[in-house]
């Protein structure tokens, strides 16, 4: 059985400057989450429930030094699959080679203890990562409303113009642009941001340290320097097809609405676009011509999955619930400056009730699926945001 150190003395050592800020247990936790990050691939749920029981730390020292064992919802047969996957990895020249990586080409360690730590991806629960290599910054980002914009890598020239159109506008409302910085829709959006000045996010599939594609390293080298490049993958790591189609899910969780710009029937962005639906997460697509093979699964989300129509940049804040169009001030009840980022329960509450005619509560918590108690407790913040306001016999949308 190998050695495993997990002592605070072992984590500052191999974390380096990645460790100076943090306590004796968040250096414990945040190395590792390191190691973790190199024994599952993302999105891999067993881990997720394993470190949400446990811990990173703990959990880590189960897998390296305990026979299979039912924990939390892993049961027998569950666990002993994962441990076949997990131990073949457990490899700590690689932990620390990536972390020394880190350190040469300067990406910095995220994990969920951090002020940084993007919050909304944890209603990726246990899908979500363990933690983020970040080439840039997220500060900026976490101050404007993140809006992913995605679509076909062999985009038309139509979709191009309306992917840069719809960044350029999201900048001017003070969002953020999240996608992938693969070329055509991604690439679109993404300079279209830069160009304007706002902040940009993008989600690589490998590495944060390695451009993918190489052909659009400047423009990455770009987003890092404007905003975030973005990997859970330890430096180092090369794409995959399974690492793109994971890549999606942050990509849909980052974004307070998920924007489909361009895609054919079976293009990968109806992945993000799966990711954004099952998140609740509201979700838009750009109609094409009806002849045209790049727009077909655009359709195909407004037909089938109940994707809103969006056609300029308006149509997408409003989407995104954001703090109103700049030519016409905040929405009612709205203070200037403040930015509102609906929850998925709230929208739920916002949808049950009717702006013409009054409900009781019991009629909207049904119709939202949720429990009395938490449907008086959000109709309360609703009815202080100025977004509801009690009737005469019930609750109304304002």
């Amino acid at each position: 059985m190998m050695t495993l150190d997990l002592s605070a003395a072992s984590a500052r050592d191999a974390l380096g400057a990645h460790g100076d800020p943090l306590t004796d247990d968040e250096a414990i936790d945040a190395f590792a989450r390191v190691w973790w990050g190199h024994l599952a691939e993302p999105g891999d749920a067993d881990a997720g429930t394993l470190i949400g029981a446990l811990g990173a730390a703990p959990a880590l020292e189960v897998v390296v030094h305990s026979v299979p064992t039912p924990i939390a919802d892993l049961d027998a047969v569950a666990a002993r699959h994962a441990w076949a996957r997990w131990r073949p990895r457990l490899d700590g020249s690689a932990v620390r080679r990536s972390l020394r990586t880190a350190t040469l080409v300067g990406l910095r360690l995220l994990t969920p203890a951090d002020a940084a730590w993007p919050e909304a991806l944890d209603d990726l629960g246990p899908h979500a990562p363990s933690a983020l290599w970040v080439n840039g910054s997220l500060e900026a980002v976490r101050e404007a409303t993140p809006i992913s914009v995605v679509g076909a890598r062999a985009a038309t020239s139509y979709g191009e113009h309306v992917a840069a159109e719809l960044a350029a506008g999201i900048g001017a409302h003070g969002g953020a642009v999240v996608s992938g910085a693969a070329y055509g829709i991604d690439g679109a959006a993404h300079r279209a941001a830069l160009a304007v000045g706002s902040p940009t996010v993008a989600f690589l599939a490998g590495g944060a340290d390695r451009a993918y594609p190489s052909g659009n390293a400047g423009m990455i080298a770009e987003i890092a320097e404007a905003g975030a490049v973005v990997s859970e993958l330890p430096p180092g790591s090369a794409p995959t097809r399974w690492r793109f189609l994971q890549r999606n899910r942050l990509i849909a969780a980052m974004g307070a609405a998920t924007v489909v710009v361009e895609a054919g029937w079976r293009s990968g962005s109806l992945n993000t676009a799966g990711h954004a639906a099952g998140l609740g997460r509201p979700l838009g697509a750009v109609p094409g011509p009806v002849t045209s093979a790049a727009s077909a699964g655009c359709h195909r989300l407004l037909r089938e999955y109940d994707a809103v129509a969006v056609t300029c940049p308006d149509d997408v804040w409003e989407l995104a619930g954001g703090p109103g169009d700049p030519r016409g001030g905040p929405p009612p009840g709205a203070e200037d400056g403040v930015q509102r980022r609906r929850t998925d329960v709230t929208t739920r509450v916002l949808d049950a009730l009717s702006p013409r005619a009054d409900r009781t509560v019991a009629e909207i918590a049904r119709g939202a699926g949720l429990s009395l108690e938490e449907t008086g407790s959000l109709l309360g913040l609703l009815e202080l945001e100025g977004l509801a306001g009690r009737g005469g016999s019930g609750w109304r949308r304002a």
